[in-house]
């Protein structure tokens, strides 16, 4: 089969911009959270098409609409899976192996949530794949997602881009969130928001591509496969931060123009550390940091978004805590700044980035002293 070709919206053309990694890339400023909103306007962005496949491993799925992204979902050992994607005319490729991360999820989520694995491929336009899964995997389930292609709707934007403690951010509205993701068919919301004091910030990976040409693509994918798929109701993270170092709201947390908090400075609850969410506010960096770490740009975003909420909370960088969630009693000892693999049995934010993170501790308390 063949698609009609790519249209490429603005918003995907300003993340092609962003392929050199490090770069500086431009984004259009409207107004600031810390300051007066603009007057809002409307933007078109495509809607995300999906198509999800129940126990679709070592077989052949074909999509009627060009395939930008797969994820793929399932129980068991995280190693030992792999794609390989199909051309219009229906050729296949070579195997790619999958670098899945535990797949975290809602506190209150049965089973081990370090056996429930989820990865998310770019496939560039693809007709189609084919999977392989760890032998013994069970709940296989892959996603055919397009997020550049679909039927296009209206999305009301005050900000664009916006400011919190001096970190400049994408809106959801800038990226393109769909809003009635989080919702039920009869209008009900999925996930509807709780708020805790802040405890402690976790770093992760998205365990995606590096080089990536649209972020902001990307994360709408990411939503669609954690508020649809995963049926967490909204995308799992409070922030994300691309390789140009660009950082992009994450999980929705009302109205009063604060990204992750209400306006008593209290933290809203997301998925990204299944068990300890309530009070543990997660940071995830585009792209895979198991043989290289995240470009200066991104490291440098990174740390700069994690002095403002350490000032934000009060936080001392370096400190070593014990997590205490208020929703089930259930205690850890951290570091203040973490990282996903020491809440659950996951590789994820990937050995080089890991590694890295007495550093990072370092670096933030020192922009937090100078700030």
């Amino acid at each position: 089969m063949r698609h009609k070709k790519r249209v490429l919206t603005r918003r995907s053309v300003l993340g092609a911009a962003g392929v050199a990694a490090g770069a500086a890339v431009a984004v259009p400023v409207f107004a600031s959270a810390d300051t007066a909103k603009a007057a809002t306007r409307t933007e078109r962005v495509p809607r995300t098409r999906a198509k999800t496949f129940s126990g679709a491993a070592a077989r052949a799925v074909e999509s009627d609409f060009p395939v930008e992204y797969v994820g793929v979902t399932w129980t068991g050992a995280q190693r030992g899976a792999a794609i390989r994607l199909l051309d219009q005319d229906g050729k296949a490729g070579a195997w790619k192996t999958l670098q899945p991360v535990c797949a975290a999820g809602a506190d209150g989520d049965a089973g081990d949530p370090a056996k429930r694995a989820s990865v998310l491929v770019p496939t560039g336009g693809a007709a189609g794949y084919e999977l392989k899964v760890p032998d013994g995997a069970t709940n296989v389930r892959s996603t055919a997602i397009d997020t550049l292609n679909g039927p296009t709707f209206n999305v009301s934007v005050a900000t664009e881009t916006a400011s919190f403690q001096g970190v400049e951010y994408i809106t959801r509205a800038g990226w393109g969130a769909d809003e009635s993701l989080r919702f039920k068919a009869d209008g009900t919301e999925n996930s509807p928001q709780t708020y805790y004091p802040a405890q402690t910030l976790t770093v992760h990976h998205t365990a995606g591509a590096n080089g990536d040409p649209d972020p902001a693509a990307t994360i709408r994918a990411y939503y669609y496969l954690h508020a649809i798929v995963n049926d967490w109701g909204d995308i799992g993270y409070h922030f994300l931060i691309d390789e140009a170092g660009r950082v992009y709201e994450g999980r929705y947390s009302g109205t009063d123009g604060l990204p992750a908090h209400n306006v008593d400075k209290k933290m809203v609850t997301a998925f990204h550390a299944a068990g300890y969410n309530s009070g543990n506010l997660g940071i995830a960096l585009l792209g895979t940091f198991t043989g290289q770490g995240p470009t200066a740009a991104a490291r440098q975003s990174c740390t700069k978004l994690l002095a403002a909420l350490s000032g934000y909370h009060g936080f001392d960088p370096q400190a070593a805590v014990t997590f205490v969630n208020p929703v089930n009693g259930v205690t850890k000892k951290v570091q203040l700044i973490s990282g996903h693999k020491d809440w659950l049995a996951t590789e994820c934010p990937g050995t080089v980035m890991y590694g890295d993170l007495p550093a990072l501790r370092k670096d933030v308390a020192a922009a937090l002293s100078a700030s």
